[in-house]
């Protein structure tokens, strides 16, 4: 696939989101780079939509690198929390203390179990939009979603993948994400959907 560019910034600092992205950006051949290479200061997310908040920070390290940059923001919603933890799914807990002995991920996962505590109804689902950006002011960007949906255990289960993956029971597998191989993850996942989504739209742009 020959693109109008051979370099695509990824606007993320989350080094599992960063590792899934450039796994599933492999088919384009083109060099992928983090946006921590080029000291890019953190985006603002003000926003109450994942859309929103994709496409600040994919024009943000477009703006920063003076090259195309690609977005993701994702999380999880929760059915009986009424969508939450949503955007805020990354800081769900609150601000890292700085003596904290947990992880942020330790403590969105804690969280989120105490809010579920006496929930009956497990159901959730992963969302996220993928933005490309050609440049900062791009009228066009390039944008796709995906969704996936399964259920929220009581207990952890697996040492793979990052963020709520090891409470993320995929029904259709039976395993919770941090169970499965990468390979598979990115097949069912929310964000390899919108991945194989922007590859498609992508296409039209090689031609």
């Amino acid at each position: 696939m020959a693109l109008p560019f051979d370099k695509l910034v990824i606007a993320s600092g989350n080094k599992g989101k960063l590792r899934e992205i450039t796994h599933l950006l492999a088919p384009l051949n083109i060099e992928v780079l983090p946006q921590s290479e080029f000291n890019v200061p953190e985006c603002p997310e003000p926003y109450g939509t994942f859309i929103e908040n994709a496409l600040a920070k994919a024009r943000h390290a477009s703006e920063h690198t003076g090259l195309p940059a690609l977005a993701d923001d994702s999380g999880l919603c929760v059915d009986a929390l009424q969508g939450a933890p949503g955007v805020i799914s990354a800081r769900y807990a609150g601000p890292q203390p700085a003596k904290s002995l947990l992880t942020q991920d330790e403590r969105n996962n804690d969280k989120l179990l105490t809010a579920m505590e006496r929930i009956a109804d497990r159901r959730a689902y992963f969302y996220s939009v993928v933005v490309l950006v050609r440049h900062p002011q791009d009228p066009q960007p390039i944008i796709a979603d995906g969704l996936w949906r399964g259920e929220i255990l009581r207990e952890f289960r697996g040492t793979e993948g990052f963020g709520y993956d090891p409470l993320f029971l995929d029904t259709q597998t039976g395993k919770t994400v941090a169970e499965l191989p990468l390979e598979i993850k990115s097949q069912l996942s929310h964000r390899g959907q919108a991945m194989a989504k922007l590859l498609q739209q992508l296409k039209t742009l090689s031609h």
